[in-house]
């Protein structure tokens, strides 16, 4: 089967600043995008989970978006201006996709 070449950005943010996270996407034109909760998880301050936190505060949301390698920096760089001030983790790795025209 054929795959083409696409960079995949993922987005760690606490819950409130998700539909900040959002907003640059959607200003940025994106084909599109996935949130998901993050459930439990370890970092350099120890580990965390959700268990008993109520509402959003204290939330961690993963945010996905795949799309051209051309579109990268236009992407990053708000998302990073963004998360340098928070609470947050960015990465960029490179994926296979099956459909191009999605992306």
């Amino acid at each position: 089967m054929k795959t083409y070449p696409k960079k995949r950005i993922e987005i760690m943010v606490e819950a409130p600043l998700m539909n900040r996270v959002i907003a640059i996407l959607d200003d940025a034109e994106t084909g599109g995008y996935t949130v998901l909760p993050a459930l439990a998880g370890r970092g350099t301050d120890g580990s965390w989970h959700r268990d008993g936190l109520v509402g959003r505060v204290g939330s961690v949301v993963q945010v996905l978006v795949i799309l051209d390698e051309s579109r990268v920096d236009e992407v990053l760089t708000p998302l990073f201006d963004l998360v340098s001030k928070q609470i947050g983790i960015v990465t960029l790795s490179d994926v296979q996709v099956v459909r191009p025209e999605q992306f």
